[in-house]
């Protein structure tokens, strides 16, 4: 028991973590032309998983398929998936962002069927059906006296974020294939490599000509932390965490995505956050549980694969 409540906390601050990403994606974007931005975040967090790595497993060969797998991985889940969602995250709320990224285990779910045709219970396509009602409150029933769009709003953001949900659930299949020959520390590290070289081309075009004396030491330090506490620490954490309890446990934790981002993005960006998003976030998050309960497949707990 005393075990499994140490896996609570290290998967609650992990998530968390990930929750808190969207908010502090949202500052860096601001000041940061997103390119770079991952450059720096990756090329950090690729050296500090490297070292780790190095010491506590060594490194790893790997066939070409599994090279293949790894490039795949890191297109979809580093690359595409930080793409969309920072630029996304320019378009749309951070608070309505972390209600729609909150929903990649239900589309993991989903694609399982399509690509693997894997059998998901009746509960878990319940769950869709009610993440997509949840959703739905968040943009269709605006408080009274609100404005039709949110200032800043386009449907472009919120199809970048969509397309960032999948692409994380992509990164998540594809990590279920190899899964079973390299370990969860080493498929990071390799696709967190990886993806910082897909950043490079355009990254260092646009370190050419950015003037680095424009961000303020909040603007390095909000890096930083999506680098070390983020892409690193919430790793360990959360490895540590699914270790140590049922996947279908772990998975119902990746709920508190929502919840992390909702409250970040009206204590730090000022983000109006009424009683749509409240109702929105409470039926997506049940919509989780309800799909993360023991009984279905495990798909769509084996998503901590692509963390």
């Amino acid at each position: 028991m005393r075990s499994s409540f140490k896996a609570y906390i290290a998967m609650s601050f992990a998530m968390f973590t990930v929750g808190s990403s969207i908010v502090v994606g949202k500052w860096v974007t601001l000041v940061f032309p997103v390119f770079l931005a991952s450059l720096l975040r990756f090329g950090l967090a690729s050296v500090l998983l490297f070292l780790i790595l190095l010491f506590k497993e060594g490194i790893p060969r790997v066939t070409g398929r599994e090279v293949l797998l790894l490039l795949l991985q890191s297109l979809t889940g580093i690359f595409l998936f930080n793409i969309c969602l920072l630029i996304g995250l320019k378009w749309a709320p951070a608070v309505e962002g972390g209600i729609i990224t909150s929903t990649t285990p239900l589309v993991i779910s989903v694609l399982s069927v399509i690509l693997f045709k894997d059998k998901i219970p009746a509960r878990a396509w319940s769950g869709v059906l009610l993440a997509v009602i949840g959703i739905a409150i968040i943009r269709l029933l605006e408080a009274p006296g609100s404005s039709a769009e949110p200032e800043g709003f386009s449907w472009q953001g919120y199809a970048l974020l969509s397309v960032a949900v999948v692409s994380e659930a992509l990164f998540t299949l594809i990590g279920k294939r190899l899964s079973s020959t390299l370990s969860p520390l080493a498929i990071t590290t390799y696709v967190t490599i990886l993806g910082f070289v897909l950043f490079l081309p355009v990254g260092l075009y646009q370190a050419a000509i950015y003037d680095f004396s424009i961000p303020a030491a909040r603007d390095w330090l909000s890096l930083v932390y999506l680098a070390v506490v983020v892409t690193v620490i919430g790793f360990v954490l959360w490895y540590y965490g699914v270790s140590a309890v049922p996947t279908s446990t772990s998975a119902s934790f990746t709920g508190l995505i929502a919840v992390s981002s909702l409250v970040l993005s009206s204590l730090l960006l000022h983000e109006p956050m009424g009683w749509n998003h409240l109702l929105g976030m409470v039926i997506v998050m049940g919509a989780i549980i309800l799909s993360a309960r023991p009984g279905r497949q495990s798909t769509l707990a084996d998503r901590s694969s692509g963390l």
